[in-house]
Order: structure tokens, then C-alpha cells, then sequence
């Protein structure tokens, strides 16, 4: 993948500030695991964790490759969604996306990078600790760069969805539903999200300075494959238990992604009309 020399500028750099201790790639594996065999999303008990605090940070590019190759990515989805909003007569409110060490402060709690890189509806930011990407390679077989930038796409999706409504509906819905019920229109949310990173890949190859290259789609396949619900299931647990569920299975989520990048149209996202 060619990707943007140029940056956002929405890039909130937080990494040497996080503060806490060091929580590895093993503790994310844990966190997951555990939902899993019990049930239930336990993302949500690392707000309970305590956390420094931070400082205001202010927006800007990263120097570092890494910190570019993010904001680069970023920028793309900015612009591509800029021109699907345009075309709904909207407006398109760009992402910040926050890098950060170990542990951070945001809107929805205190979170640490065990639970890997989330959206939080509440500060409409996007966090990521950059270390999930090794873990992604190393314990998940997911390697490549466009397989990262699928990662922040798929966030992304969370803040599109965010945008246009979506999410407030599911939070009504929380309080309505069954936790078995709940987590059946959680998996349609995830897909769609998936959905919508295939809708940026799609348009991203008229963007300037972006191209696809050979292989490309393939690792953002292999990377929603990898992490799909039933495969880790199967790994931590010895079986599968659709009813535990958050994410979809990786048959699902390459489906919703590879058809988001063939046809590029937003209208064919309503996963949430779909049996699964």
C-alpha cells in the first residue's frame, strides 16, 4: 500500500504520558479469552483501572513513521468519508485519533491497551497504543500494513456510525433487551463497522497518493479472518458459543468488508437487516 505522505493533523500524541504500569499483549489476550468463555464483553472492567493524569495534548502530525503511517491512514478515511457525507447532504465531523502507552484517560473511562484500539462515542476519539499491530502479527498471523490500516478503518466505522446515529440507538437498546439479545445487535454493529472500512478501502484507491497494491485486500481479509469471534473462541476454549458473540465470525466479518470494498456503496451497510 502506498499511503498519504500527507498527515490530518488529528493525531493526539500521548504515548510517553500515559502513566501506569505496563499492561502486555498477553493481559489483552486474557481480556478477550475471558469474554468469551463467560459470555459477556469484560472490556469495560479495565475503567475501573487507575490511570495518571494527562495533560492536554495538542493536535498535530506525528514525526515518527509510525506515528505517519497512522496519521496518513487517517487522513484517508477523513477525506473519503468527507465525500460520502457530501453526497447524503451532510457534513462530515473528522475523527481525533489518540496514541497512547499502556494505559488512558478518555470519555468512556480509564481504559488500558489490553482492550486493543477502541472508539469512544463520548469524545468522538479514537485511541490506539501501537503495540496491538506486533500482537496482531504475532499472536493473530496478521501482518502487513494494510492490515493496520483495516484496524483504524474499522474504528473509524464506530465514529461514521456514531455520526449518523447508529450508536445512540444501540445505547437505547441496552437497557431494553435481553444480554443475548444485546449481543446479537452488537455483532451487527461490528460488522457493519467492517462494512465500512471495505467502503473506505474502495474509495480510497481515487484519493491522491494512495494506492492498493498486489496482496493488499488479502491482509485485511486475513486480519478480520484472525480475529473473528468463533476462531478465537475455538482457541481459548476448545469450541464455539455463537450466544457469546460480540464481533462476528471471521466468515461474517471478511464478507461485510469484502463487500463494502466491491461495491462501495453505503446503502448496502444495513446489517442490521440481515439474519445472522
Amino acid at each position: 500500500m502506498q499511503w498519504f505522505g500527507k498527515g490530518s493533523g488529528n493525531i493526539e500524541d500521548r504515548r510517553g504520558m500515559s502513566g501506569g504500569k505496563a499492561l502486555g499483549g498477553g493481559i489483552g489476550i486474557i481480556v478477550v479469552v475471558l469474554g468469551l468463555l463467560f459470555g459477556r464483553d469484560l472490556t469495560g472492567l479495565v475503567s475501573q483501572l487507575p490511570v495518571a493524569n494527562q495533560q492536554e495534548v495538542a493536535l498535530g502530525s506525528p514525526t515518527d513513521e509510525r506515528g505517519k503511517f497512522v496519521d496518513g491512514v487517517l487522513e484517508s478515511t477523513n477525506q473519503v468519508w468527507e465525500q460520502q457525507f457530501k453526497a447524503m447532504n451532510n457534513t462530515y465531523e473528522k475523527p481525533v485519533l489518540v496514541l497512547f502507552d499502556n494505559m488512558v484517560q478518555s470519555a468512556c473511562g480509564n481504559a488500558s491497551a489490553a482492550v486493543g484500539p477502541f472508539y469512544c462515542p463520548g469524545d468522538r476519539k479514537v485511541y490506539i497504543d501501537l503495540t496491538f499491530y506486533q500482537e496482531l502479527k504475532d499472536r493473530f498471523g496478521a501482518s502487513g500494513d494494510f492490515a493496520e490500516a483495516y484496524v483504524i478503518a474499522h474504528e473509524v466505522g464506530h465514529h461514521v456510525q456514531n455520526l449518523l446515529g447508529i450508536t445512540e440507538k444501540m445505547d437505547r437498546y441496552r437497557s431494553q433487551l435481553s444480554e443475548k439479545e444485546y449481543n446479537k445487535l452488537s455483532v451487527k454493529l461490528e460488522l457493519q463497522a467492517d462494512f465500512f472500512a471495505g467502503v473506505w478501502a474502495h474509495d480510497a484507491q481515487n484519493l491522491k497518493d494512495f494506492k492498493l497494491e498486489e496482496g493488499d485486500i488479502e491482509e485485511a481479509l486475513n486480519a478480520a479472518n484472525a480475529i473473528g469471534d468463533d476462531k478465537l473462541q475455538k482457541q481459548a476454549q476448545g469450541e464455539v458459543v455463537p450466544d457469546a458473540f460480540t464481533h462476528g465470525t471471521s466468515a461474517q466479518r471478511m464478507h461485510w468488508f469484502k463487500k463494502g470494498f466491491e461495491t462501495g456503496d453505503i446503502k448496502q451497510g444495513d446489517t442490521f437487516d440481515t439474519e445472522l
